[in-house]
């Protein structure tokens, strides 16, 4: 039970920084940028295309500078290792991801451009709800950064 636990975290966090360090992999194509119309929008198109498991939805919010803080001091830095992060994110359980978490919040407090949202993610895989909070930087009708208590080694699988 503890490997398989290590082993979504590392599938989240670890891939993401081995490809910022191994930059011979090659690149997959990002898609174009969808800027929305106010912070909220932001979230919420993020929060419903990760409960999708949408990674082209996803990485349409997050520009170039974008930077991803998670517990620990890691700190994931640009577009295309964030699309790396979740590319493995939204694998299906079977295959090491998570995809079937559901994300509902359940507390926001907005504060100029910035969402802070506690938040409860659910799945079939989960013996016990996990409980978090993020904080989402929107900038420009994008997702510039995000602060998150996520911690894959957390997740209490059945």
């Amino acid at each position: 039970m503890k490997r398989l636990i290590m082993v979504a975290m590392m599938t989240l966090c670890g891939g993401a920084m081995s490809a910022q360090q191994n930059p011979a992999k090659p690149a997959s194509p990002l898609p174009a940028l969808k800027r929305l119309a106010t912070p909220q929008a932001v979230v919420n198109e993020h929060v419903a295309a990760l409960n999708a498991c949408d990674w082209n939805r996803l990485m349409a919010q997050y520009p170039e500078d974008a930077e991803l803080f998670f517990p620990g001091g890691q700190v994931i830095k640009g577009r295309q290792a964030i699309g790396d992060l979740f590319r493995d994110f939204v694998k299906p359980h079977a295959q090491g991801g998570l995809c079937g978490l559901t994300f509902t919040a359940e507390q926001t407090l907005t504060v100029g451009t910035t969402l802070n949202v506690q938040w409860r993610a659910t799945a079939p895989f989960l013996s016990a709800p996990y409980l978090g909070a993020d904080a989402y930087g929107t900038k420009d009708g994008l997702m510039q950064g995000q602060v998150t208590t996520f911690d894959g080694t957390q997740l209490k699988m059945k």
